[in-house]
């Protein structure tokens, strides 16, 4: 079962989870020469990504990837890589390595046959894995409409194209066994809609109707929720 930890405001709740990250991954880089942080997009992390960029640690020494990129390219607005080289990249964080997901191919379903191996040889599991949870119960880019959710639940590839029906553009995304190869996954969730949804994604029902239960089920990797107003 998830733990849920609850913050009095969105920038609380960043902190919060900043010092949770760089603490995991501080842990990581005592026994390991490397780790892995795989981070999601959106609006609501921005504040995370700010206040992880000030905590001092061997960012030479760390691997940042997503874990989901909408098929555009990174100087389009709705790219998360660059949101996340924007707000994430700055001063020492700019030593990390960053893998991106998005590469000038023909189409998705290319870039992930050519990032499976890629992905796959990066140090696992991961340290951490951050991701949000949208307004659909989506959870990286396996919606709930996509014709490729099923695939995304039980693929061992670590990456797989996605076509979302109601969202803009096709997109990419780690599996969930992908996502499951990791230390611990921090989910972030802020606003009573939110709250609301994560009561129903705790409680009965298909993971197909609400695919961020896939993650709040599962027993194997330690979740924490950080929620906020």
């Amino acid at each position: 079962m998830a733990r849920l930890l609850e913050y009095a405001d969105a920038d609380t709740a960043a902190a919060a989870l900043a010092l949770h990250v760089a603490g995991r991954l501080k842990a990581d880089l005592a026994q390991q020469e490397r780790a892995v942080l795989v981070v999601s997009g959106g609006r609501s992390p921005v504040p995370f990504f700010h206040a992880l960029a000030a905590q001092p640690l061997a960012w030479e020494r760390l691997i940042v990837t997503l874990a989901d990129e909408r098929w555009v390219p990174p100087d389009h607005p709705d790219s998360n890589e660059a949101l996340v080289r924007r707000h994430l990249f700055s001063g020492r964080v700019v030593a990390a390595r960053m893998v991106p997901l998005w590469m000038e191919t023909g189409s998705p379903e290319v870039a992930a046959r050519i990032l499976a191996p890629v992905l796959a040889a990066l140090p696992r599991p991961f340290s951490q894995v951050v991701l949000g949870m949208g307004e659909d119960g989506h959870v990286a880019s396996l919606f709930p409409d996509a014709p490729e959710l099923a695939e995304g639940l039980r693929t061992e590839a670590p990456i797989l194209a996605v076509h979302p029906g109601a969202a803009p553009h096709p997109r990419l995304s780690l599996s969930l066994s992908a996502l499951l190869q990791s230390r611990d996954i921090a989910l972030l969730v802020s606003g009573e809609a939110k709250a609301r949804l994560l009561e129903r994604a705790l409680g009965d029902g298909p993971v197909e109707e609400l695919p961020v239960r896939a993650i709040l089920r599962q027993s194997a990797v330690p979740v924490s929720v950080f929620w906020a107003p």
